[in-house]
């Protein structure tokens, strides 16, 4: 057993269904596999039906995984910030549990009980810099406008471009037999490029929130 503390964005993502209906188990399956590959203290994984919950130090992941979660207007997403204890034990089968407690799990069911009700575009934060929390709610709740109303014919094509590249839309066409100008046409539609551009935007005012306990 070791425990170690660090200052954290803890992360609650919640289903956002119809009244009356119930919490799908595969779709918080599916969405751990989609977040499986950010950088977290603690992976992202359901605690509850309808629940996916993870820890990240990396203000570049919660918006990674802010924005996944949005997508199609999936999830509500909370966002708690501040110093949490996170307490590894490994049981005799030699697997790994995390126990977490501070102040930013405070912060993160804070923001967890106030999420559900809110806009369209469900994020909140909470943290002990309020303007700064915030601005980033924000930020994300504005990037995250474009994630949840993308249509399906956009994500087939942006979901096989890569940020930063160049030269790639060419491919894409090839990959979907369509033409270079209507995957350049689907890209304008989707603002794929200010979604990107807006990123590290949101990423500063989260890093800011960590910065003032």
């Amino acid at each position: 057993m070791n425990c170690d503390t660090e200052n954290v964005f803890v992360m609650t993502l919640t289903q956002r269904v119809e009244d009356g209906s119930r919490p799908s188990s595969e779709m918080d399956r599916q969405l751990t596999r989609e977040l499986g590959d950010l950088s977290t203290s603690a992976p992202f994984q359901p605690t509850g039906p309808g629940e996916v919950r993870g820890l990240t130090e990396d203000p570049e992941a919660a918006v990674s995984a802010t924005m996944i979660a949005l997508r199609d207007g999936r999830y509500a997403v909370a966002i708690g910030v501040g110093e949490v204890f996170l307490t590894r034990v490994t049981d005799p089968q030699g697997r790994l549990a995390v126990a977490a407690d501070g102040a930013g799990m405070l912060y993160g069911h804070e923001a967890a009980a106030t999420v559900r009700g809110i806009d369209r575009v469900a994020v909140r934060v909470c943290a002990a810099d309020q303007q700064s929390a915030a601005e980033a709610q924000a930020v994300l709740k504005l990037v995250g406008r474009i994630v949840s109303v993308r249509s399906e014919a956009e994500w087939r094509v942006v979901d096989l471009l890569t940020p930063g590249a160049r030269g790639q839309q060419k491919d894409v066409a090839a990959q979907l037999g369509i033409t270079p100008q209507a995957v350049s046409k689907a890209v304008v539609r989707s603002l794929w490029h200010e979604e990107w551009d807006a990123r590290p935007a949101a990423a500063t005012l989260l890093r800011r929130c960590a910065e003032h306990f």
